[in-house]
């Protein structure tokens, strides 16, 4: 099975001493191995995530799995699994320079940096037309290094992203932390081509053995906790 991710996105996409790992190249190894299919990564490298979806239009690959939020936009252009995790958002701050800054109700004179195509431009764009955030600067979606050293530097007041990427990011950065957790309650899935409905309904029998087993579960503790 040809699976498109976008990496690194950690931790669901890892690159560790020179090999693809993660949350969602583990959990895709052991799918395929419930449906006779070999696993083949297929990276993504372009800058809006909302992109990666076209390979499934285009047969590039089979599926993708990258962290992705089920959002109604996204349910338009790819057919969903069940979901297999479910996430809210990490809102990070540079607590050295702007300690103030303790939730999205302390943004409102700041620039608030999104990887486009994130699932996070929806919060922001919210938070934007309720005048909670002066701006958004928006990033190429893989690079989120970038946006990390403008957040330390003070180039911008805040990053947006997806809880477990926001908890992962912070990890190396001492002066940045997530000050928040906004709950908004995504679900996590693997999307396919809209006519896959076959493929679809064989990785979500594969999802169930997985969760049985308790799989996720050791995923879980593994890489989100």
């Amino acid at each position: 099975m040809r699976i498109g991710s976008a990496f690194p996105d950690p931790p669901f996409e890892v690159e560790r001493d020179g090999v693809d790992t993660g949350f969602d190249a583990e959990l895709m190894r052991a799918v395929c191995g419930h449906v006779g299919l070999r696993w083949k990564l297929v990276k993504y490298d372009g800058a809006d995530l909302n992109g990666i979806f076209d390979g499934l239009r285009t047969g590039d690959y089979d599926a993708v799995i990258s962290g992705t939020s089920m959002t109604p936009d996204r349910e338009k252009v790819a057919l969903f699994s069940e979901p297999y995790l479910e996430s809210g958002q990490g809102l990070v701050v540079n607590t050295a320079r702007t300690p103030h800054i303790t939730s999205v109700d302390d943004l409102s004179d700041q620039v608030v940096g999104i990887q486009t195509g994130s699932s996070s431009d929806i919060v922001a764009r919210q938070l934007e037309a309720d005048g909670k955030v002066r701006d958004i600067r928006y990033y190429r979606y893989g690079a989120v290094v970038e946006v990390l050293d403008d957040l330390d530097e003070g180039r911008i007041g805040g990053f947006v992203n997806l809880l477990p990427v926001a908890n992962w990011l912070v990890k190396d950065r001492p002066d940045l932390a997530v000050v928040q957790e906004i709950s908004t309650h995504e679900r996590l899935g693997i999307a396919f081509a809209p006519g896959s409905v076959s493929l679809r309904d064989a990785v979500n029998q594969a999802l169930a053995e997985c969760r049985r087993t308790g799989l996720l579960e050791r995923l879980e503790r593994r890489w989100l906790q």
